[in-house]
């Protein structure tokens, strides 16, 4: 298990937020990006990949120190969903392992909350974007009963404190901040954890040795 892609994802994203001026920038740097990253599952610890057997896990995997974005591990147990919910800002899914479903809901005009489209079901390598500006309502479940799924979702903010919304059936909305079900996120930076072993960091340790011997 290696977190060299994720360190590639987060360094890339970092670039990204530095030129950034707004959602449709994000959403059209960052898509391809997360893309590359859920194309291939081999590098998620498994800290950040346990479900849980009666809701599902939000795991911070970084969080950049501007609060520009953040990136977050969504664990779905078996049959598991969200609330009727928002985000209030933009949002990238990419689909990891598994498979989930995604419905996009309205406001009525009664008052209440309407299917606002047909369901997204996200297949592993499949990424979906979101905009408040285009409507950011939606119900997810996991589209398995018999086994986990996992999504990779990136925000245009520090999503864990964001003030947001769920929606119920009457038309009852109710503010809420989600936290996260972690309290360490992956060590992006201890090189010894990340896998490296292209020529110049074996050189760099041969170099190392050598200086020792000849001291």
């Amino acid at each position: 298990m290696s977190l060299a892609r994720l360190k590639k994802f987060v360094t890339t994203m970092t670039r990204i937020a530095d030129m950034a001026s707004d959602d449709d920038t994000w959403l059209r740097a960052a898509r391809p990006v997360l893309g590359e990253l859920v194309a291939v599952d081999d590098w998620l610890p498994d800290a950040y990949a346990a479900p849980d057997k009666q809701y599902y896990r939000q795991y911070l995997l970084h969080c950049d120190p501007l609060e520009r974005f953040s990136v977050v591990s969504f664990v779905w147990g078996p049959g598991q969903l969200t609330p009727i919910h928002d985000h209030t800002v933009w949002g990238l899914i990419g689909m990891l392992r598994g498979e989930e479903i995604s419905t996009p809901y309205r406001a009525g005009m009664d008052g209440g909350i309407d299917i606002s489209g047909e369901p997204t079901r996200l297949v592993p390598g499949q990424v979906e974007a979101l905009s408040p500006r285009e409507g950011d309502i939606h119900q997810v479940k996991n589209a398995f009963d018999d086994r986990v799924s996992i999504s990779i979702h990136v925000y245009g903010g520090n999503i864990g404190a964001v003030r947001r919304h769920v929606f119920q059936a009457d038309g009852t909305i109710k503010q809420f901040i989600s936290g996260y079900s972690n309290g360490a996120v992956p060590n992006l930076w201890n090189q010894s954890l990340l896998g490296l072993s292209s020529d110049s960091t074996i050189r760099k340790r041969e170099s190392a040795s050598e200086r020792v011997r000849h001291r």
